[in-house]
């Protein structure tokens, strides 16, 4: 979390909503303690923005400000070495200006070159790195029984147990169905006939039909079947987390892809620790989608999450949105 002594932060781990959620909060932080405006607080995606930018905002003082923020997102996955090696140079010569706080958050998997590498053991022996390891199931349940009593509900530990093995490691997920069961239960312990109503080990049909859909740009058929989603009694909350699930899998899945484009379903299924099932099915989508494309529909989909948990607005909405946008 943020306070005025912290100058770098390296956030990263396997566990990208947890991490992400702390990401989120020392923003929160930073703002409410020193840029409520936001005028001093920047974000770069590595995948996307000029490399030569971001190191000379990192090094840019703040405007008629004491202190500034500046975020990086995924640096470690950029296969631009003269980048890799300038960063490192910052941080190991101490080259930031103590009036900036920089935040390098990695959510994705580290360039293959010595660089890329270089500079992650660098991070890792900073004093303010913080690491979010997939949890073991032992972990997992614990967490969201903690969870759970901390959003001001109860559950029963079977049940806890039930989330974490029909939906396991993927926590935007888990997060989800969590906020859907608290919902449904109003007040009351969620037990494990609970569960079984909203979690489930496969993507549906019509999910992967609506990404479809919009891999073709067809919004009309798009809305047809956000539309029959809701028909059937499908929570929107729920909709949007299979959606956001499903194309963060898809990143996942197209860049695997074009480092080893040679791989079965089977492998890429083993590799990132999802069903057999949906790895087959999402192999003839992720060719779909070229990688920055897939990117940026994901960080739409981020925002979403951040807008509903800041009241902008609601799931419905937003998702109707989103499809109308692309």
């Amino acid at each position: 979390m943020y306070d005025d002594t912290v100058m770098l932060l390296y956030i990263y781990g396997e566990d990208d909503w947890r991490s992400h959620n702390f990401l989120r909060q020392s923003v929160n932080e930073f703002k409410a303690k020193r840029d409520p405006q936001g005028f001093n607080t920047l974000s770069f995606d590595a995948q996307k923005d000029e490399p030569n930018k971001m190191v000379g905002e990192l090094l840019a003082l703040p405007f008629l400000a004491e202190k500034r923020m500046i975020v990086l997102k995924n640096p470690l996955s950029s296969s631009n070495k003269d980048f890799l090696d300038k960063l490192s140079e910052i941080i190991n010569e101490n080259k930031l200006p103590e009036a900036n706080v920089a935040i390098i958050w990695q959510a994705e998997a580290i360039g293959k070159t010595n660089e890329a590498k270089k500079l992650a053991e660098i991070l890792k022996k900073q004093k303010y790195a913080y690491e979010f390891p997939a949890m073991d199931r032992n972990e997992l349940v614990n967490w969201i029984v903690k969870e759970v009593t901390a959003r001001g509900a109860s559950i029963d530990r079977m049940a806890a147990q039930k989330i974490a093995d029909d939906i396991g490691k993927d926590m935007w997920l888990v997060n989800s169905v969590i906020d859907q069961l608290i919902a449904y239960k109003k007040g009351g312990e969620i037990l494990s006939a609970d569960v079984a109503l909203f979690a489930e080990e496969k993507l549906e049909d019509n999910i992967f039909n609506l990404i479809d859909a919009i891999a073709a740009d067809n919004k009309k058929l798009a809305y047809k079947l956000l539309t029959d989603e809701r028909k059937l009694g499908q929570d929107d909350g729920y909709i949007f987390a299979m959606m956001l699930r499903q194309f963060k899998i898809l990143v996942q899945m197209r860049d695997l892809w074009e480092r080893e484009d040679n791989l079965t379903s089977d492998q890429i299924a083993k590799a990132l620790g999802i069903h057999p099932f949906v790895a087959k099915k999402s192999l003839a989508q992720v060719r779909r989608f070229s990688l920055p494309d897939l990117r940026r529909i994901y960080d739409e989909l981020l925002n979403i999450d951040v807008g509903v948990k800041t009241g902008v607005a609601k799931h419905d909405f937003l998702v109707d949105l989103f499809v109308g946008k692309l």
